[in-house]
């Protein structure tokens, strides 16, 4: 086994996504990187887990803009991606369908601004000078971030009043049809929308992307694995069981970081991909601007989840080639809203099945909005591969509790689903929070609010000289978000551009 040097050009904490894509990127510019992670598996929520002979995805379900002339296509095609990665394409005309309470109709999303356009017709005949605007607002939110338009020449634009927008109230300006509204938010499961306060920028990016083009992966651990190959054939070095617990700093910049063993390691440049909140709290912080440390400590999140794993009978649930995002109330902006007799609002289903050549599932898996509050009182208690622990039996049972609940719900949306399942797997916040290293398990890292785009906004390049963040905070979440992010921070390096000019020569 290699063993950690005492120092290097590149010290990276956390090999989720962003740092290994910022490991990449400055392994191949012939710097010495470290990464270490506190897990055993790295990817952030790149990660897989096997139960019952069966492989999960746990959080990453499916990617857009992959296409070429799409956003994320140059950056899979520099990463060595592009063409590693098995893939299907979801359903072009339904990607995701969006469905409300006992209704059978399923509304479409489809890939292609055109066919997206033309699927909704079909319910909405008198709607279409509403669907184009509204595919003409994303468009024009789109086109202001350079790094999302590596084709375009970038040209400077009032950026702030592009992050000041609301998601809700720029779709109500396409249409006043009421469900129509819904359906086009439908999907808002997918960045944890809010009604007062979702910026539309982030579903304009995030929806802009899937409707270029939309597939799932056959998993989701393909992309770090891959990384990991590459980083390591680069000299690069990936450290897992590796838990900072220190970053040793003085006001200007870090000297090293300290792991749970004690051990030292020094660094030119240090790049966290924890969340900020996190960072701060093993930053020695005294002689640092107050104001600046106080908000990094108390940033917002999104909400979390409770997530249903469930590995299905053979041959008993026909496989779909789309997501759903059902309604059970009908109030797709309030679903995080809820009380103990109320839980159940929204459920985000995602199925998957072996090979392409099957026409049933062997996977679903289901997901709805949870409270960091419904299992606060079991926070004290941790479980990873590597602090392996029972929790209390009060937790397994309320557990227990709301997987029937979410298997009831299901049923009510699939006739006869409970006896497709074979076994089935849960994770909480709890779980979140001890294995992706999310605060309070939040789903998509810190919360974005319309009204005060400022006070969300996390610069990659800290007021510490050699100390720079990534990951899903900085920029966006999701696969496509994080890459970016990657970018920004290594701009902040190398030059922005040169980091450019290296992506678009993908283009």
């Amino acid at each position: 086994m290699r063993r950690i040097k005492e120092e290097y050009d590149i010290v990276i904490i956390g090999a989720g996504l962003g740092g290994l894509l910022c490991g990449y990127v400055l392994a191949e510019e012939g710097k010495s990187v470290c990464i270490l992670e506190k897990n055993a598996q790295i990817g952030g929520n790149l990660q897989t887990f096997k139960r019952d002979q069966v492989k999960f995805d746990s959080g990453v379900h499916y990617i857009g803009g992959l296409d070429k002339g799409q956003a994320l296509y140059p950056f899979f095609k520099y990463f060595n991606l592009l063409d590693n990665v098995d893939k299907e394409l979801l359903d072009k005309d339904a990607y995701d369908v969006i469905s409300f309470g006992s209704e059978d109709i399923l509304y479409p999303h489809g890939q292609g601004y055109e066919n997206f356009v033309q699927q909704l017709i079909k319910y909405f005949p008198e709607e279409e000078a509403g669907l184009r605007k509204y595919c003409e607002e994303i468009r024009r939110i789109c086109k202001e971030f350079e790094w999302y338009n590596l084709y375009k020449d970038y040209e400077e634009t009032d950026e702030m009043s592009t992050f000041s927008l609301s998601a809700k109230e720029v779709i109500a300006s396409c249409t006043d049809n009421e469900k129509l509204r819904k359906v086009l938010a439908g999907s808002n499961l997918l960045y944890a929308g809010e009604g007062d306060s979702s910026p539309f920028y982030i579903h304009a990016l995030i929806l802009d992307s899937y409707i270029g083009s939309a597939y799932k992966l056959k998993h989701s651990d393909q992309i770090s694995k891959q990384l990991r190959k590459d980083l390591k054939k680069m000299g690069g070095q990936i450290f897992i069981n590796s838990e900072v617990v220190k970053i040793e700093n003085t006001t200007k910049q870090v000297q090293h970081v300290v792991l749970a063993d004690g051990q030292q390691i020094r660094g030119k440049l240090f790049i966290s991909n924890l969340h900020p909140t996190l960072t701060f709290r093993l930053l020695n912080t005294e002689g640092l601007r107050k104001v600046n440390v106080n908000r990094m400590l108390q940033l917002g999140n999104t909400a979390s989840s409770f997530i249903l794993y469930i590995k299905l009978k053979p041959e008993t649930f026909r496989f779909t080639n789309s997501n759903r995002y059902h309604f059970i109330d009908e109030d797709v902006w309030s679903s995080h809203h809820y009380d103990s007799d109320n839980w159940l609002k929204a459920l985000a289903i995602f199925n998957s099945r072996p090979d392409s050549n099957t026409q049933y599932a062997h996977t679903l898996t289901a997901m709805a909005y949870m409270n960091y509050e419904d299992v606060k009182k079991w926070e004290n208690s941790f479980n990873t591969t590597l602090r392996e622990s029972e929790r209390s039996k009060e937790y397994l049972r309320f557990k227990q509790k709301k997987a029937e609940e979410l298997i009831r719900a299901l049923s009510r949306v699939y006739p006869g689903f409970s006896s497709c399942i074979e076994s089935y797997y849960t994770a909480t916040p709890l779980t979140q929070r001890d294995y992706i290293g999310s605060i309070e398990g939040g789903l998509y890292g810190i919360k974005k609010d319309y009204r005060a785009p400022v006070k969300s906004f996390i610069s990659a390049n800290t007021k510490l000289d050699n100390l720079f963040l990534t990951g899903q905070n900085v920029v966006l979440h999701g696969v496509l978000g994080v890459t970016i992010s990657a970018m920004v921070t290594c701009q902040f390096i190398l030059g922005k551009k040169y980091m450019l000019d290296k992506l678009k020569a993908y283009v």
